[in-house]
């Protein structure tokens, strides 16, 4: 166990939210361990992803490399042995890890829904015709272009202050948010309204935090094992697995949903056309042990729906 004198040293991005993420995951492990805070350190790493997003703010992020930019340095320290865990957003996470590296510890999960945000307006649908809204997310630009084609799409990357200061400024009329980080944040005062997963299914793995380790170090694996939520594991298993089939990443619109009712796991999927024309949606049912049989075999039924160059960029 972590002492004073070696403290576990817990990886983590920078910003605001990551840093949440990493407090919360602190907090559990003191807890589960009665552990005091001096036992564990907060280590910030900042990874290629945030320098080019500050230096590409208002580009794609397919264009600057893929969301596997915010893990690399932080699963390189990991394997060097400068810190001992990670602490990620699961949805951010592609679904294979390093050699050597393992995710089994979920933290219990969110609201996995997305907010509206805006100054002005309640709700999506009472957007006016031609109003502009800003997302970074292809998977919500996708949806909003299917369910209100009339509406104009622009790049709204950044964290969460970055994206509200610029609906201040007037460069959208909208834009959404994942409702998990603003309670994170405690900013729950800006969502409008939460979007229903009936309207707009989630992205892969939506409010979930999850949590990388060396897949040896059996230090770590005994201090995680106590805070891991295994319903929140049983879910991703057959999101991440769906999505994995699709081959899935920050170019391809996917959404998709597992809930437990009862001893069943109900999994439910969409994938679109970048450009929103055409949205293909399941579902499927299977017992709780089976997730990621499910996940793949729901994601196989999708494809064989969809025609060729579905994906293909316009």
């Amino acid at each position: 166990m972590p002492s004073p004198a070696a403290p576990l040293k817990i990886g983590t991005r920078g910003s605001p939210l990551a840093l949440a993420q990493a407090h919360e995951t602190r907090a559990r492990l003191m807890a589960a361990h009665d552990l005091p805070e001096a036992a564990f350190e907060i280590v910030v790493i900042k990874t290629t992803g945030d320098n080019r997003a500050m230096i590409d703010a208002d580009r794609p992020l397919k264009e600057i490399g893929g969301k596997g930019l915010f893990t690399k340095e932080i699963e390189e320290a990991m394997l060097s042995g400068a810190i001992d865990i990670a602490v990620h957003s699961m949805k951010d996470m592609p679904t294979l890890q390093p050699e050597g590296l393992l995710l089994d510890c979920y933290l219990p999960r969110e609201d996995v829904r997305d907010a509206f945000v805006s100054p002005g307006v309640a709700r999506l649908m009472d957007l006016p015709q031609g109003a502009v809204v800003g997302t970074s997310s292809l998977r919500r630009k996708a949806q909003l272009q299917n369910r209100r084609p009339d509406l104009r799409v622009v790049e709204f990357r950044g964290n969460v202050q970055t994206r509200l200061q610029k609906l201040e400024d007037g460069v959208a009329a909208a834009t959404f948010l994942a409702m998990a980080g603003l309670n994170r944040l405690g900013r729950g005062d800006v969502v409008r309204s939460a979007i229903e997963v009936t309207e707009m299914l989630p992205a892969v793995a939506q409010g979930a935090i999850g949590i990388e380790r060396r897949a040896e170090d059996a230090r770590a694996q005994a201090l995680l094992a106590p805070i891991h939520h295994h319903e929140t594991g049983l879910r991703l298993a057959a999101e991440r697995a769906f999505l994995m089939t699709l081959d899935g990443s920050c170019e391809t619109p996917i959404a998709g949903l597992a809930v437990i009712e009862g001893d069943t796991l109900w999994l439910r999927g969409e994938i679109l056309r970048p450009d929103g024309s055409q949205s293909i949606q399941g579902e499927a049912r299977g017992p709780l042990a089976e997730g990621a049989a499910l996940g793949d075999r729901l994601a196989r039924e999708l494809l064989a729906q969809a025609p060729a160059g579905f994906f293909d960029w316009r």
